[in-house]
């Protein structure tokens, strides 16, 4: 008889915590989305710095919008190989001027970087090299977070902020809505995970 008010209990304590769960999954879903999540307000830079990763165009569209609002004169647009053996600047680049931005916006920086890593350990020289001392990094909302983190340990001497481009899949409340979504946070969150470890 102990035996079996202490399963009830069980059940209960069990059933109650999922019904909680059920109700609230808006508040920690939205919890989990909002941590990949870091941006600042734009400044006045010498260079904005587009991250690569963005098939959809919207992080070069977002440097393109902040060199026409006067933040900084040029951007540079960083370019992995990957796609048909073609590097991602030659691809973002024609992308933005068929959307109405000057080709002299844009500085293409080919690279062999696989990881945002290996991006900020070949762009953070190139920035210095070229005389850069304030920088704005551009990537997906659901990168601010990591990317900021990456590049906040490693870019000694410059000053930097992280704006957000807007991804058509992702918002921090409401991710778990598409695939997509979903899809995003699970490989954003496996990717900040790995980071964390030094992987």
């Amino acid at each position: 008889m102990a035996g079996s008010r202490s399963s009830s209990r069980k059940f209960i304590v069990i059933a109650g915590i999922a019904a909680l769960m059920a109700v609230s999954y808006p508040i920690w879903l939205g919890w989990i989305g909002g941590f990949l999540v870091k941006t600042d307000a734009p400044f006045h830079a010498d260079m904005i710095v587009v991250l690569a990763g963005d098939g959809m165009g919207h992080r070069i569209l977002k440097g393109g919008e902040l060199v026409e609002q006067g933040y900084a004169p040029r951007v540079l647009v960083s370019g992995p190989r990957g796609i048909y053996g073609r590097t991602e600047d030659t691809l973002a680049i024609p992308f933005a001027v068929d959307h109405g931005y000057p080709q002299d916006y844009f500085i293409g920086f080919p690279n062999s970087s696989r990881s945002t890593v290996e991006e900020a350990q070949a762009i953070l020289p190139e920035l210095q090299k070229r005389g850069v001392k304030k920088f704005i990094l551009v990537t997906s909302d659901f990168h601010t977070a990591r990317a900021g983190r990456i590049y906040h340990r490693r870019a000694h001497g410059f000053e930097m902020r992280v704006v957000a481009a807007n991804d058509e899949y992702f918002t921090a409340k409401g991710w778990w809505r598409t695939r997509e979504g979903c899809k995003t946070v699970f490989l954003e969150w496996s990717k900040t995970i790995a980071n964390l470890f030094g992987i």
